[in-house]
């Protein structure tokens, strides 16, 4: 069982940056992979980023591919996501999720046994 816990959301003005983080209970973190994913209201749920293994492998939905990084440190159980350069359009709930399996990208929501809560992001003009 792996348990999540976001932070690091908050208001924020268009052009600015948050750093989100998402602690993580269990020993075999680094072996997990990580994802991050928002949900805006009405719509669904989407894919921003994830990371396989240590962190090397990284993928990005292309709405924040250059604006937004995922990174891990396993020392501390603990992922982040980076985003610079936020955009009215990235006002959503935030969510961190973990799998144990590694193979492939994970994208797609059903691809995760655990979800954090989820933290609010809201960028405003």
């Amino acid at each position: 069982q792996v348990q999540l816990v976001e932070s690091g959301g908050g208001l924020v003005q268009a052009g600015g940056s948050l750093r989100l983080s998402c602690a993580a209970s269990g020993r075999t973190f680094s072996s997990y992979t990580m994802g991050w994913f928002r949900q805006a209201p009405g719509k669904e749920r989407e894919f921003v980023a994830t990371s396989r293994w240590s962190g090397g492998s990284t993928c990005y939905a292309d709405s924040v591919k250059g604006r937004f990084t995922i990174s891990r440190d396993n020392a501390k159980n603990t992922a982040y996501l980076q985003m610079n350069s936020l955009k009215l359009e990235d006002t959503a709930v935030y969510y961190c999720a973990a799998d144990s399996r590694t193979t492939a990208w994970r994208t797609a929501p059903y691809e995760y046994a655990y979800w954090g809560q989820g933290t609010q992001v809201t960028v405003s003009s």
